[in-house]
C-alpha cells in the first residue's frame, strides 16, 4: 500500500451468492476523486430489493467482481475533482447512484448524479431519495404519461418506491389508491398521499377496488410484485389504461385477451436506462417536491454497516414493507 492512503469499512462482494457472501472489510482503500468526480463521507445509504438480485448474479447487468453494492447514498462531500463546480468540501448531497458503490465510509460518484439535500432532510431521508423518487418519477411521468384528474393504483405502496410513488401522484393531481399487507403499512400509505388503501392479503381485495373506482378502471396501475398481481391489474384497468411493471419476482401466466378491448399496455422499467436529459428531468420534478414539502421520504428499518446480510434477508423476506430500508454508516 502506499504511504498516506486512507483506508476505509466497505462491504465486498468477491462472489455472487446468497446474503452471506457480503463481506464486512476494514482496510479498503479510499477512491480519490478525479475530473469531474467527487467523494462523499456517506451518513447513509439505501437498501434497494434490485441489490439483492445482483448480488445473487441473477440480474440482467452485473458488475465485475469484486465490488462494493449501494447506489444512493447520503452524506458529505470531503473532497472533489479538478473539474467540479458545482460542489465544495462540506455540502450536504445525495446520490442516484456511484461509482465505486455505496456500503462504505466513503463513496465516490460522478457530479451529475450529486444532487444537494436541503437542511430539512436528515441523511436517512437523503439515502431514501435516489432509487425509490427517480424511479417513480420514471413510472409516473416518463412511462404513464400520467395527467392530473387520472386515476393511479400504486400495488405495493408501503415501501420505498411505492410512496415515492404516492406523493409524486398526489402532488401532479391524481386519484391515489395503494395496497399494503399490514394495518401499520396501511395507516403511512393513507398519510402519504394515497385517498384509498387496501389490504391485498385480504381474498376479495380485488372487488373492493373495481367497487370503489365504478365502471370506468383505473388509468394507471404502478406494479410492484408483477408475478403475483399482473393478470388482476390488467382486469381492473380503464380503457386505454396502463400496467407500468417496477417489480417482479418470477413468472405469471396472463390472458392477452385481458389487453384486447381496452388497448391497454404493458410497460416495464429500469431506472437505469434513463438518459441524462430524463435523469435531470426527474431531479427537477424531485426538487420541486423538497422545495414545497411533500417530498417526505418515510424511513422503514435502519441496520448497521456489519448487519447488513439481515438486511438483504429482510428486503425480500420480510413480510409487509413499511418505508425505505437504509444502512447507517
Amino acid at each position: 500500500m502506499a504511504t498516506g492512503q486512507k483506508l476505509m469499512r466497505a462491504i465486498r462482494v468477491f462472489e455472487f451468492g446468497g446474503p452471506e457472501v457480503l463481506k464486512l472489510q476494514s482496510d479498503v482503500v479510499v477512491p480519490v476523486p478525479k475530473d469531474h468526480q467527487v467523494l462523499i463521507k456517506v451518513h447513509a445509504c439505501g437498501v434497494n430489493p434490485v441489490e439483492t438480485y445482483i448480488r445473487s448474479g441473477t440480474y440482467s447487468r452485473i458488475p465485475p467482481l469484486p465490488y462494493t453494492p449501494g447506489t444512493d447514498v447520503a452524506g458529505v462531500i470531503e473532497s472533489i475533482g479538478d473539474n467540479v463546480s458545482a460542489f465544495k468540501k462540506g455540502d450536504r448531497v445525495f446520490t442516484t447512484s456511484t461509482i465505486s458503490g455505496g456500503y462504505a465510509e466513503y463513496a465516490l460518484a460522478a457530479d451529475h448524479t450529486v444532487y444537494t439535500l436541503p437542511e430539512k432532510l436528515n441523511f436517512r431521508q437523503g439515502a431514501a431519495i435516489g432509487i425509490p423518487y427517480f424511479t417513480a418519477c420514471r413510472a409516473l411521468l416518463h412511462s404513464a404519461r400520467v395527467k392530473a384528474g387520472e386515476s393511479v393504483l400504486v400495488h405495493g405502496a408501503s415501501g420505498g418506491v411505492g410512496l415515492a410513488t404516492c406523493q409524486i401522484a398526489r402532488a401532479y393531481g391524481l386519484k391515489v389508491l395503494g395496497t399494503a399487507g399490514s394495518k401499520e403499512g396501511q395507516k403511512i400509505v393513507l398519510q402519504n398521499g394515497a385517498h384509498e388503501v387496501f389490504d391485498h392479503k385480504e381474498a376479495h381485495y380485488i372487488d373492493k377496488i373495481k367497487k370503489s373506482v365504478g365502471e370506468k378502471g383505473i388509468d394507471v396501475i404502478v406494479e410492484m410484485l408483477a408475478n403475483v398481481n399482473l393478470s388482476n391489474d390488467l382486469k381492473l384497468l380503464s380503457s386505454g389504461g396502463r400496467v407500468i411493471v417496477v417489480g417482479s419476482r418470477g413468472s405469471i401466466e396472463i390472458n392477452p385477451r385481458d389487453t384486447m378491448a381496452k388497448e391497454s399496455t404493458i410497460t416495464g422499467i429500469s431506472l437505469f436506462s434513463s438518459s441524462k436529459e430524463e435523469f435531470q428531468q426527474f431531479a427537477s420534478a424531485v426538487q420541486a417536491g423538497m422545495e414545497t414539502g411533500w417530498l417526505k421520504p418515510v424511513i422503514g428499518s435502519q441496520y448497521p454497516l456489519e448487519k447488513v446480510s439481515q438486511a438483504h434477508e429482510n428486503i425480500i423476506h420480510g413480510s409487509g414493507t413499511v418505508g425505505k430500508m437504509v444502512l447507517l454508516i
